[in-house]
């Protein structure tokens, strides 16, 4: 074996391991921010379209979406420097943990005790949140028609993970599967 075919070997090897660190690093947050994260219900505007690449899901819209948006298009009024951009949103938990939208924000803002941040991003004009889609089983549709709520597990950095649908009395529908 020469010497360049040793070099080759070490670099396929190193960069597969730096790949598998990297991934499995990315397993751990993901469970550790599902683990740790704070229970925060967001109420959905849902559709129910039906995918036949993906097969059957919820295309989830959140009404705090609408609030951000409402308050971006009055930010833009109100000044030119107005950039549209990933953010955070003040929002406020009510006695069963829903939230309620109170402003804009920004990561060092301090907050009162019963508000927290909620990071979303801007993506073609639209508000967006963990996901957009929540997958079920085929056949399982009746099950999730009754959704209202989407549960999530919202990190220190106002970063959501969805867990679960909810219906109108926050009862759970359904688990994702992780």
């Amino acid at each position: 074996m020469t010497l360049t075919a040793k070099w080759r070997r070490i670099v396929v090897v190193a960069a597969t391991l730096l790949v598998l660190a990297a991934v499995n690093w990315s397993i751990w947050a993901k469970e550790r921010h599902l683990a740790e994260g704070e229970v925060v219900y967001l109420e959905l505007a849902p559709v129910d379209p039906r995918s036949l690449m993906q097969g059957d899901y919820m295309a989830l819209s959140f009404e705090i979406a609408n609030r951000i948006r409402e308050a971006h298009h009055a930010q833009r009024e109100e000044s030119d420097e107005w950039q549209a951009a990933d953010g955070h949103a003040v929002v406020r938990l009510d006695a069963q943990r829903v939230a309620q939208f109170q402003r804009l924000g920004a990561d060092d803002e301090t907050l009162d005790t019963d508000e927290m941040h909620l990071r979303y991003r801007l993506r073609n004009g639209r508000i967006r949140f963990a996901t957009n889609a929540f997958f079920f089983q085929e056949g399982h549709a009746e099950r999730y028609e009754p959704a209202r709520y989407g549960q999530f597990r919202v990190n220190a950095r106002g970063e959501p993970l969805l867990v679960s649908l909810h219906d109108a009395e926050l009862e759970l529908l359904g688990e994702m599967a992780r």
